[in-house]
C-alpha cells in the first residue's frame, strides 16, 4: 500500500531544463548530439501513488553512456535512450515528493535518474538512501556510488587478490581505476597504473600511491612497457580499455591469473571493434577473464558503503573528482570522457544542497 503523499510541491508545475538526446550517435559522439532544453514538471505525485519526485543535484558521467546513444537492433544490458527524451544516469537527488512508505520529504538518495532539474520517479525501489551526509554529497556519484561498487566488487570479487599479488590497472587515474589502485595497496598488492598525461601519471603515484604509472601514449611498444614493470607478470589486470592494451597484456599475464573486465573505453567509438589476436595466452597461461555487470552487487551495497566510509574517514583512500558546473556543462563534461579531458571521476553538479 503506498503511504499518504508528501510534497514540497503543493501540485506546482515549474520550469525543467533537461538533457536530451537529438539523433542516435554512430562513430564518435559530439557534443551536437545532445540539447538542452526547457519543459516542465510536476513536484507532486498522484493521490495513492507509491511513485517519488526528486530535485537533482549531481548527475554522472559514465563511459557506459555511450552505448546507451547508439540504436540497437538486439537489446543490451541496458535499454537505448530515447530520441528527444532525457539522458538517464546515475545521480544524487533530494526527494521533494513522495508516496512511497521508504521515502520521505526532504530525504537524500541516489539512483537512476534524469538529466534534468527534476525526475518523477514511478518506482523508487532501485534507489538507495544517502546515509552519510557528513562526507561530500557528490561522493555518491563515484567512490559512495555506482563507481565504487564497481571497483570495489570488481576487483575483490572478481579479481579475488592475494597479499604480494602484481596488480595493473588501466585508465588508472578515472572514477574506478583510482579506486581500484588503492583498494589493491590496501591488500599489500604491487599495483602499476597507465593514464593519458604525466598530469595523471603523477596524481597516480602522488595522491593514490600507486607503485608505478606511466603515460600510454607515450609508449610505442605496450607489451615491452609492461615487461619493464612487470618483469615477473601480471596476477590481476583490472580491464578499462580493450583493444591494444588487452593484447599486451595477455602477453604478460602470470599462470592463474585474473582479468576482471569492466569496460573498454577505446572501443565505444569504433564502427568496427578492434580485434585482439592471442586469445590462445588465456588457455596456455590458464587466465580467467570474467565480465561483471555492478547491479549484480546491489544486495552489498550497504556492506560496501560502510566499509568505504569507514576507509574515506581515517583517510586510506583519496578520490579526485571533474565537477562541470551547471546542466548546461552536461554534454561537454561526457564527451570528455572519451579524450581523456577529466581529471578524476566527471559528474555535473546541477544544484548544491
Amino acid at each position: 500500500m503506498a503511504a499518504a503523499v508528501s510534497t514540497d510541491g503543493q501540485g506546482q508545475e515549474v520550469p525543467n531544463r533537461r538533457v536530451i538526446l537529438k539523433r542516435y550517435v554512430t562513430g564518435f559522439p559530439s557534443e551536437d548530439d545532445m540539447e538542452v532544453v526547457t519543459g516542465t514538471a510536476r513536484l507532486d505525485v498522484p493521490p495513492g501513488s507509491a511513485a517519488m519526485v526528486v530535485k537533482n543535484l549531481y548527475v554522472s558521467c559514465d563511459p557506459y553512456m555511450r552505448g546507451r546513444m547508439t540504436k540497437h537492433d538486439r537489446p543490451s544490458y541496458v535499454p537505448d535512450f530515447v530520441e528527444g527524451e532525457a539522458l538517464v544516469n546515475y545521480g544524487v537527488c533530494k526527494v521533494i515528493a513522495s508516496g512511497h512508505p521508504d521515502f520521505k520529504l526532504s530525504d537524500l538518495v541516489w539512483g537512476m535518474t534524469g538529466w534534468e532539474e527534476y525526475t518523477f520517479v514511478p518506482k523508487p525501489e532501485s534507489f538507495f538512501k544517502v546515509n552519510h551526509p557528513e562526507l561530500p554529497l557528490s561522493y555518491y556519484t563515484g567512490v559512495l556510488g555506482m563507481a565504487g561498487l564497481t571497483a570495489w566488487a570488481g576487483f575483490f570479487d572478481v579479481g579475488k587478490p592475494k597479499k604480494g599479488d602484481y596488480v595493473f590497472v588501466s585508465a588508472a587515474s578515472g572514477a574506478v581505476g583510482q579506486l581500484v589502485g588503492q583498494f589493491a595497496k590496501l591488500t599489500d598488492c604491487y599495483v602499476v597504473g597507465s593514464a593519458g598525461s604525466d598530469e595523471k601519471v603523477n596524481l597516480l603515484k602522488s595522491k593514490f600511491g600507486f607503485d608505478e604509472a606511466f603515460n600510454y601514449k607515450k609508449e610505442q611498444d605496450l607489451d615491452a612497457a609492461l615487461r619493464r614493470y612487470f618483469p615477473e607478470g601480471i596476477d590481476i589486470y583490472f580491464e578499462n580499455v580493450g583493444g591494444r592494451t588487452l593484447e599486451a597484456v595477455l602477453s604478460n599475464m602470470r599462470t592463474h591469473g585474473r582479468i576482471p573486465t569492466c569496460g573498454m573505453i577505446s572501443q565505444y567509438n569504433l564502427e568496427e571493434p578492434e580485434g585482439v589476436h592471442n586469445l590462445g595466452e588465456i588457455i596456455v597461461k590458464r587466465v580467467r577473464m570474467e565480465g561483471f555487470l555492478v547491479f549484480e552487487y546491489y544486495g552489498q551495497y550497504h556492506k560496501f558503503e560502510q566499509e568505504m566510509a569507514g576507509y574515506l574517514k581515517e583517510g586510506k583512500i583519496n578520490y579526485v573528482e571533474d565537477i562541470a558546473n551547471g546542466l548546461e556543462k552536461a554534454p561537454a563534461a561526457l564527451i570528455g570522457l572519451f579524450t581523456g579531458r577529466n581529471v578524476g571521476k566527471q559528474l555535473v553538479a546541477i544544484a548544491r544542497e
